[in-house]
C-alpha cells in the first residue's frame, strides 16, 4: 500500500479523534473506497460508522454495520454486531438496509449517540473487498434537484436526490410531477465474459459516414451564405427605399470567400471556443477522473483501453450541471476531443451504463462527422442563445407593442437556428448507429447500452415534466445527445405505462417507419435497440428487450400514398410539365402553334409542380382532418393504446379529447408555439398550434394551467396532437384553425403556379 493511503487514513482517524466529522468522513470515505489493503480499509469503515453516527446520520452508520457484520474478520464481526445492536437499540424507527449501489437514506438527528465499542484490533487479513463508498459529494453545489428515483433492481430501495446532494427516501422527496420510474422493471440483461471482434464494414460502406459528413459542412455553409446575402440585399434595398441615403456597394459582392476563411477559421478553433461557450452560457467545469471513477470505475477503464492501443491521450472531460441526462463528444482531432456529460447522466444511470455511453462517445473521436458536428454546435449555439437572449429581453418590455416586435425577431432568428441545424439532420442519425455499434463493440455490453438510452429518454422526459418546458440546453445541444428530446418527450414519459416492447413495435414492425424520421435528429429508438440486441445474441447473451425481427405488418398501401399525396403531387407536376413541353414542342415542329417561347423558359416547370403540391394537400385534407364527433372522440385514458399501434400512420386522424396540464415556454419565447406539451397524467404529448395573426389568445398564454384539447392524434416517428380546440377551466377558448390554413395553403400554391405557367 502506497505512503498516500497510509496518511490519508492516519488522517481521518486523526479528524475523527478531533470530532471533525466533516473531514473524517471525506478522507475515510476515499480510503474504503480505494485501499488495496483491506486491513485498512476495514478501520476505514469502522471509522466511518463512529463518524456517521456522532454526526446524526444514523442510517449510514448502521447500513456500513450491516456490512461489516458479513465480514470474514471475527473481530470486526463482533465489533460491528455489538454497534449495530446499540444503533437499533437507539434508533428503532431508522434501521434500513444498503441499496447495492451504496446509496442509503438518512436524515439529520440532533439526538446524540451513545458512545460505541471500542474500535476492533484488526491484524488478521481478509480477501472480503469493501462495500461500495458512499454517493460522490455533488460537482454543483446549485444543481437543481434531480427528481427521478434511481434506477434499481427489484427489492432494493428508491431515493431520490435533492437540492444540494441530500438524499433522502422517495416517500419523503417532493417531487412537482408524477414518478414515472417506479413501475418500470428492467431485466438486468447480462454481459458477455469473452466477445469476438465485430466484422468490419466493407470499404464503400466505411467511407459513407465521411462523405455525409463533408456533404454536412457544405450545405451549412451554403446555406450560412444563402441567409448573409439576403441580409445584404435586404440593407441595401432598405437603403435605397429611403431619402437622401444610398446603398453600400460592399454589400453587393459575394461573401463566399470571407465565409469561407471564417468557417475554416471556426472549425480549427471549435474545441476550446466551445469550450468557452459552454462554460459561459451552461456552466461546464472539468470533470476530474477520480470523479467518474467513483461514479463508474469501468468508465475510466474503456477511456484507457480505447485510447492507449492508438496513441491517444485521454479526452479531456466535462460537466454540465444540469439534471437531464446527456452526453456528447466535441473535437476535430483526437487530442483536442472532450467528451461533455451533465451531472444528471452520473447520477440517473448504472455504473456500467455509463461506462456503455462513454464508449459511444469515444468511438466518435478522430472521425469527421465529429469535426462537422463541432462546426455546426460552435455556429448555432450563438444564434440560440441569441434568441434565448431577445426573447427574455421582449417579456421585460412593458409596451405591448414594442415587446411584440421583439418577440416576432427573436422567433426568426430560432427559425435560422432551426434552419441551420437541419442540415445536420441526416447526418446525425446515420452517426448516432455507427456510435452505438462500437459502444457495444468496446464494452461488450450491448444491454448496459440499452438500459442506459431507455433511462435517457426516461430522464429527459422528466426533466422536462420538472421543469415544465423544454429546457434551453436540451433543445439547442439535440444533434449531439444520446436521445433526441422530443423522442424522449413520449417513450420516456409513457414507460411506465407499458411495456417496451409494446413501444417500440412501430419503429420496427411498421413497413413506412423510415420516411417519418426524414426531419427527425435521431434514428428510431426500436430500430437501434433492435440492432443491440441483434449484438447481444451475437455474443450470447440475453437481450435487455425482445425485439424480434419479424415481417412488418401490413399496413394499406392507400393509406400511406394518401399521406404523402402532396410530394407525389410534386412529382407528378414534374412529369407533367416534361409532357407539356414535349407537346408544345412537336404542335411547334408542325407548325400548329407557336408557344415555345413561353416554354423555352424552364421556370414553367416550378409552376407545374406547385399546381401538383395544391392538388395533393387537397386530396388529403379530408382524411387529415376527420370530423370530430361525440361518437368517434377518444378520452384520455386511451392514449397510451393509441400511440403503440404499430400499423398507425398520421393520416389516420385519430379523434380525441385530452384533458390535462399544459406546459411550455412563455412569452415571446414560444410565439411559434414550438414549445407545448401537455401532460395527460404523467404521458407527455406535444401539441401543434397555429394561430391568426395577431390573435389575441395563444395557448401559451394559459401554461401550467389544467386544460381540456381536443384535436387529432398522430403516430409518426413520434406522436403529436394537432390541436383543434382548447378549453381551460373557466371556458376560456382557443381554435387552431389547421384545416383552414391547409385551404389557404392549397389555394395559394395553386394560384401561384397557375401564374407561372400562364405568364412563363
Amino acid at each position: 500500500m502506497s505512503s498516500h493511503s497510509k496518511s490519508s487514513l492516519k488522517d481521518g482517524l486523526a479528524a475523527l479523534k478531533k470530532e471533525d466529522y466533516r473531514v473524517a468522513k471525506i478522507i475515510l470515505e476515499d480510503v474504503a473506497a480505494r485501499d488495496d489493503d483491506t486491513n485498512k480499509s476495514l478501520q476505514a469503515q469502522v471509522g466511518l460508522v463512529v463518524a456517521y453516527s456522532r454526526s446524526g446520520e444514523i442510517e449510514m452508520a448502521i447500513a456500513v454495520c450491516e456490512s461489516l457484520v458479513q465480514s470474514n474478520n471475527s473481530q470486526v464481526q463482533q465489533w460491528a454486531e455489538n454497534s449495530l445492536k446499540q444503533l437499533r437499540k437507539k434508533y428503532p424507527e431508522k434501521n434500513t438496509k444498503l441499496h447495492s449501489t451504496g446509496f442509503v437514506a438518512f436524515e439529520s438527528s440532533e439526538d446524540e449517540i451513545e458512545e460505541l465499542s471500542e474500535f476492533p484490533s484488526i491484524t488478521t487479513p481478509t480477501p472480503t473487498p469493501p462495500p461500495p463508498p458512499p454517493p460522490p459529494p455533488p460537482l454543483f453545489s446549485n444543481l437543481e434537484a434531480i427528481n427521478t428515483s434511481t434506477w434499481k433492481k427489484p427489492g432494493e430501495q428508491t431515493k431520490k436526490r435533492p437540492r444540494g446532494g441530500e438524499i433522502v427516501p422517495a416517500s419523503q422527496a417532493n417531487s412537482t410531477s408524477p414518478n414515472v420510474n417506479s413501475n418500470i422493471h428492467w431485466r438486468l440483461g447480462g454481459r458477455a465474459k469473452v466477445w469476438q471482434p465485430l466484422p468490419k464494414a466493407n470499404s464503400i460502406k466505411s467511407i459513407r459516414l465521411p462523405l455525409l459528413g463533408i456533404a454536412t459542412g457544405v450545405a451549412l455553409f451554403w446555406v450560412v451564405r444563402a441567409l448573409v446575402q439576403l441580409v445584404m440585399q435586404l440593407i441595401n434595398d432598405i437603403l435605397v427605399a429611403l431619402p437622401f441615403l444610398e446603398p453600400i456597394q460592399f454589400l453587393y459582392n459575394d461573401p463566399i470567400y470571407l465565409l469561407l476563411g471564417l468557417f475554416i477559421v471556426v472549425l480549427a478553433v471549435s474545441p476550446w471556443l466551445l469550450d468557452w461557450l459552454l462554460r459561459t452560457f451552461y456552466g461546464k467545469k472539468e470533470l476530474e477522473r477520480e470523479t467518474l471513477k467513483t461514479y463508474s470505475p469501468e468508465s475510466l477503464r474503456v477511456l484507457q483501453r480505447y485510447c492507449q492501443p492508438r496513441g491517444w491521450s485521454l479526452p479531456k472531460l466535462g460537466v454540465l450541471p444540469i439534471a437531464a441526462p446527456v452526453a456528447f463528444t466535441v473535437g476535430h482531432l483526437p487530442r483536442t476531443a472532450r467528451i461533455i456529460v451533465s451531472q444528471g447522466l452520473l447520477e440517473k444511470l448504472a455504473p456500467d451504463e455509463i461506462a456503455a455511453i462513454i464508449a459511444s462517445e469515444l468511438s466518435q473521436i478522430g472521425r469527421v462527422d465529429c469535426a462537422v458536428m463541432s462546426l455546426m454546435l460552435s455556429v448555432t449555439m450563438p444564434i440560440y442563445k441569441l434568441y434565448q437572449l431577445i426573447s427574455q429581453q421582449g417579456d421585460n418590455i412593458s409596451n405591448r407593442i414594442g415587446g411584440t416586435v421583439v418577440g416576432i425577431i427573436a422567433n426568426g432568428i430560432y427559425g435560422i437556428w432551426y434552419l441551420l441545424t437541419g442540415t445536420g439532420l441526416w447526418l446525425s442519425r446515420r452517426r448516432v448507429l455507427l456510435s452505438d455499434r462500437i459502444g457495444a463493440e468496446v464494452t461488450g455490453n450491448p444491454n448496459a447500452l440499452i438500459r442506459g438510452l431507455l433511462k435517457i429518454a426516461i430522464g429527459n422526459a422528466s426533466d422536462i415534466a420538472n421543469k415544465k418546458q423544454t429546457p434551453w440546453q436540451l433543445e439547442s445541444l439535440n444533434l449531439l445527445i444520446p436521445v433526441g428530446h422530443e423522442q424522449s418527450l413520449w417513450l420516456g414519459s409513457i414507460a411506465a405505462n407499458t411495456t417496451f416492447e409494446s413501444l417500440l413495435m412501430w419503429d420496427y414492425l411498421n413497413p413506412y417507419h423510415q420516411w417519418f424520421v426524414i426531419n427527425n435528429s435521431h434514428p428510431l429508438m426500436g430500430i437501434r435497440l433492435q440492432k443491440l440486441c441483434k449484438l447481444a445474441r451475437y455474443w450470447h447473451v440475453e437481450p435487455e428487450v425482445y425485439l424480434e425481427s419479424q415481417q412488418s405488418l401490413k399496413v394499406k398501401r392507400e393509406s400511406f400514398l394518401l399521406q404523402i399525396a402532396p410530394y407525389l403531387g410534386v412529382l407528378a407536376g414534374a412529369g407533367l410539365a416534361l409532357l407539356v413541353w414535349l407537346a408544345w414542342h412537336g404542335l411547334f415542329a408542325l407548325n400548329l402553334i407557336n408557344l415555345k417561347w413561353i416554354y423555352d423558359d424552364w421556370d414553367y416547370v416550378k409552376g407545374f409542380m406547385l399546381i401538383g403540391f395544391s392538388i395533393g394537400i387537397l386530396i388529403r385534407m379530408n382524411s387529415l382532418f376527420a370530423n370530430i364527433e361525440t361518437k368517434n372522440i377518444q378520452k384520455s385514458e386511451s392514449i397510451a393504446e393509441l400511440t403503440t399501434n404499430p400499423t398507425a400512420l398520421p393520416i389516420d386522424s385519430t379523434p380525441v379529447e385530452l384533458s390535462g396540464k399544459l406546459l411550455g415556454r412563455r412569452g415571446s419565447t414560444n410565439y411559434l408555439g414550438q414549445d407545448l406539451i401537455l401532460q395527460v397524467g404523467n404521458i407527455l404529448v406535444k401539441l401543434h398550434h397555429v394561430s391568426w395573426l395577431g390573435q389575441s389568445v395563444n395557448p401559451q398564454d394559459f401554461i401550467g394551467k389544467n386544460v381540456s384539447v381536443t384535436g387529432w392524434l398522430r403516430r409518426g416517428a413520434t406522436p403529436w396532437l394537432d390541436i383543434q380546440t382548447l378549453k381551460t377551466a373557466s371556458g376560456i377558448r382557443v381554435n387552431s384553425p389547421h384545416p383552414i390554413w391547409s385551404t389557404i395553403l392549397t389555394v395559394a400554391t395553386f394560384a401561384w403556379g397557375t401564374y407561372i405557367v400562364l405568364t412563363g
